[in-house]
């Protein structure tokens, strides 16, 4: 497919699911099982002839990171949150497998050390954020902090933060630094896309009999996945305040369907293409000075 026709397609798929205002925002309204155009006919033929469409999302993405490392004047942060077995890992792998090592940085974050908790709670993620010309990938981010941590109130207490400054409105207080902070990086140069793997419960428990069933598999699952889905309507609520809080034009929110896995990495693929698209990218140009410059060293090498 030639890389004019993926390029609109790309942003035609990625569409779909792009939040780029919260307000109203509603997870009643999307299906995790969702297959977009694909939902009429075969499954099975659906998955086959996504995986060239998948291919050529490689091949697109390569060269234009290629041009975003060359010019060097914008970055490109890509947030990843999802309930546990959403898939996650695999999208990055996947997806991201044709990009430059050098161009690329991910980061996957756990639960913070004692370093990190002695700072600011973005702190840890921030000091990582991507340079000019490099795509950064958290796996998991900040937004951990609107999400585990006010499930968790237990978290926020080992926290360590004056108690006058944790008060009913520290959620709100949070959104609002993160909103402030996407809006900095953004008029810096920073392109973000945020992404939210939407996986149903029933598809997260046969993902979670799969792990333990699969020797391959059993490094994957902890005992802990099982405690965390207790709570899942607690955290489909904070997630909800969160897309609604924090989804804007410059820093929208992908709401991808997730119990398809075919599915999910071309619907990332294609909101990573449309972002990158969505900027001019090009190599450096020369200006006459440097095509002099070039063409005085091509003839000395020519003349040895």
């Amino acid at each position: 497919m030639p890389d004019d026709q993926f390029i609109d397609r790309a942003r035609r798929l990625a569409s779909r699911h792009l939040v780029a205002d919260g307000e109203g925002f509603d997870f009643g309204r999307c299906d995790p099982a969702d297959s977009g155009p694909f939902t009429d006919g075969d499954r099975a033929a659906a998955k086959e002839s996504t995986k060239a469409l998948l291919a050529d999302g490689v091949r697109v993405l390569s060269e234009m990171q290629d041009k975003l490392y060359a010019q060097n004047r914008w970055s490109l942060l890509l947030v990843f949150q999802a309930m546990d077995a959403a898939g996650k890992d695999g999208v990055i792998k996947h997806v991201m497998s044709g990009i430059n090592p050098q161009g690329c940085e991910v980061h996957s974050f756990k639960a913070p050390s004692a370093e990190e908790l002695d700072h600011d709670f973005m702190w840890r993620c921030t000091r990582l954020a991507p340079r000019r010309g490099m795509i950064g990938i958290f796996n998991r981010s900040y937004y951990e902090e609107v999400l585990v941590v006010r499930v968790h109130r237990e978290y926020l207490r080992g926290q360590q933060l004056p108690p006058e400054l944790v008060g009913k409105s520290i959620w709100k207080e949070r959104f609002q630094d993160m909103r402030k902070y996407e809006r900095y990086l953004a008029r810096n140069g920073t392109i973000i896309r945020k992404f939210f793997l939407h996986v149903s419960k029933d598809e997260q428990k046969r993902r979670f009999l799969e792990r333990i069933d699969d020797p391959s598999k059993n490094w994957k699952f902890s005992a802990g996945d099982v405690s965390e889905r207790a709570h899942w309507d607690e955290y489909m609520e904070c997630y909800d305040d969160m897309i609604r809080a924090t989804a804007r034009p410059h820093a929208p929110w992908i709401v991808v369907p997730a119990d398809n896995k075919w599915y999910t990495r071309l619907v990332v693929s294609s909101a990573i293409v449309e972002a990158l698209a969505s900027v001019d990218l090009h190599y450096p140009r020369m200006d006459d000075a440097a095509r002099a410059q070039l063409a005085e060293s091509r003839a000395r090498l020519l003349a040895e």
